[in-house]
């Protein structure tokens, strides 16, 4: 839930109700994101969708964007499971979720993670890697940080 509500609203919910809005969200028409399998186990994520359904990927300072329309789509967080790490799984996910955001008619797709020109801390992936994004053709639009670009691939 962390990129789909403003901060004030993420803090003032309790894990609890973290877990049962995202429930919601999943039982709903929304897709929030695309699971990758491995023996009938999810083993990792990214969320993929609408950009204007991500508040704070809207209203962040490296990820805001002046474009509001519906066929612009956003990649916002990966988790790959510990056991399941650097084996290319961030780029399998990227790959379909650029799939996917075709799918649907999206114009365009934008990420915005993290240069990593030191190890990454615990998590600090989360975003993803910028590398990965420039291999699948992703472009910088815009860096508002030294290590956050923001980039977008036309669809």
């Amino acid at each position: 839930m962390w990129p789909r509500v403003s901060v004030t609203a993420f803090n003032a919910m309790s894990k609890d109700e973290r877990k049962r809005a995202f429930r919601k969200l999943v039982r709903s028409d929304a897709v929030p994101g695309l699971l990758a399998y491995e023996a009938g186990q999810a083993i990792a994520w990214v969320a993929v969708g609408p950009r204007r359904d991500v508040v704070r990927f809207n209203t962040a300072k490296t990820s805001k964007s002046d474009e509001e329309e519906a066929r612009l789509y956003a990649v916002t967080c990966f988790y790959v499971r510990t056991g399941h790490r650097r084996r290319g799984l961030m780029k399998e996910l990227a790959k379909a979720a650029i799939a996917y955001a075709r799918s649907k008619g999206a114009r365009a797709l934008d990420a915005c993670p993290i240069e990593a020109d030191r190890p990454l801390m615990w998590g600090g992936g989360f975003v993803g890697i910028a590398s990965v994004f420039r291999e699948l053709g992703f472009e910088e639009i815009a860096r508002r940080s030294p290590r956050r670009p923001l980039m977008r691939l036309s669809l």
